[in-house]
C-alpha cells in the first residue's frame, strides 16, 4: 500500500509467505482466470483456511512467469488477527494439507504492516541451470535444467558476464512495457561449473528485473559461451533503447528465483517501499 495510505484494519495482522515452487505445471505467479497460478492456489488454500473473505492482499517479491521455479519466492497477505493467533503454531502443516505437491509454504511470520513484499525487496537472486554434456539433463533435474547441445566456455561466459554489472539500461534484454524505466542494478552475475555433475550455473541479482530479462541475458551469454558471438556482444547491446531481436530467450524450466532480500531494520520497510514506488512512478510519468 502507498506510504500515507490507511494500513489494514486493526484486526488484522500482515504475514510474511516463504513459498517454494515447480513452475512447471503453473501459469506464473499470477491469478490468471481459467489457469492454474500459484496464487490462484495458494488463494484457495488460504481461503479454506481464513475464509473467502479472511485473507485479502497476497502479493509476491516477484511475479515469476510460466513455468519458471522458486525456492525463495516472498509474500505477504493480511488476515484476520484472531484467526492468525488459533492457526500460527500450525499454519504451514494446514497447508502442506491443502496445496498441491509442486507447491509449498516454508515459513510464515508476522511482520510489520509497512512490510511489502514487492516494494519493500532490496534484490532478486535468480539461478539459470544449462548441461552442455552430451547426453543432456539428467532425467531427475531434467524440469529445472536446460540442455544445451555445444559444448560452453565457461570462462568466456564469465567474462562477458562481468561487462553486464552494474546500472545499465537493460532495454535490450526486456519487453517493453508502456512508460516502464528498464534501468535496472545488477549487482551479481557470474557462472560456476558444479564439480559434481559439471552443470553450469548462473546467478543473477538485480534491485528489479523487467519481463523477460534474466532469460535474455542468460540467453545472449550461452551465444558467447558456446562461441557464436565475441565476449563484448552482450555489452555493446547496452547502447540500444529498445528490444534487441537477435538475443535469444532462453526456455523458463531452467530458471529458479533462490532468494529476496529486504531490509534487515523492519523500521526501513516502508522507506524502501516509498523510494521503489517513486522510481516506478517517475519512469510512468517520464
Amino acid at each position: 500500500m502507498p506510504l500515507g495510505a490507511p494500513g489494514p484494519p486493526v484486526w488484522s495482522v500482515r504475514l510474511r509467505l516463504d513459498i517454494a515452487y515447480d513452475g512447471t505445471d503453473f501459469s506464473g505467479w499470477a491469478a490468471q482466470p481459467g489457469r492454474r497460478t500459484v496464487a490462484g492456489v495458494l488463494g484457495e488454500a488460504l481461503a479454506r483456511l481464513f475464509g473467502p473473505d479472511g485473507a485479502s492482499g497476497l502479493t509476491a517479491a516477484g511475479r515469476t512467469d510460466a513455468g519458471v521455479h522458486a525456492t525463495g519466492q516472498v509474500c505477504h497477505v493480511d488476515v484476520p488477527a484472531t484467526a492468525w493467533e488459533a492457526l500460527a503454531g500450525s499454519l504451514v502443516r494446514r497447508l502442506a494439507g491443502l496445496l498441491p505437491d509442486d507447491a509449498r509454504v516454508l515459513d510464515v511470520r508476522p511482520v510489520p504492516d509497512t512490510f511489502d513484499a514487492r516494494f519493500s525487496a532490496l534484490s532478486r537472486r535468480y539461478a539459470y541451470r544449462v548441461t552442455d554434456a552430451p547426453h543432456g539433463a539428467d532425467p531427475l533435474r531434467r524440469h529445472d535444467t536446460l540442455a544445451w547441445p555445444r559444448t560452453l566456455d565457461r570462462t568466456a561466459l564469465a567474462a562477458a558476464a562481468a561487462l553486464l554489472v552494474g546500472e545499465h539500461d537493460f532495454a535490450a534484454f526486456c519487453k517493453r512495457k508502456e512508460h516502464a524505466t528498464t534501468l535496472r542494478t545488477v549487482h551479481r552475475l557470474d557462472w560456476r561449473r558444479d564439480p559434481v555433475d559439471g552443470v553450469l550455473v548462473a546467478t543473477v541479482e538485480a534491485d528489479a528485473f523487467c519481463q523477460a530479462m534474466v532469460r535474455s541475458l542468460v540467453g545472449a551469454l550461452l551465444a558467447v559461451g558456446d562461441g557464436w558471438r565475441p565476449v563484448g556482444w552482450p555489452a555493446e547491446l547496452l547502447t540500444r533503447r529498445g528490444r534487441a531481436s537477435e538475443v535469444g530467450v532462453v526456455p523458463a524450466h531452467g530458471l529458479t528465483l533462490v532468494a529476496v532480500a529486504y531490509p534487515a531494520d523492519p523500521a526501513e520497510y516502508a522507506v524502501r517501499a516509498e523510494r521503489t514506488r517513486r522510481r516506478r512512478d517517475a519512469s510512468a510519468t517520464g
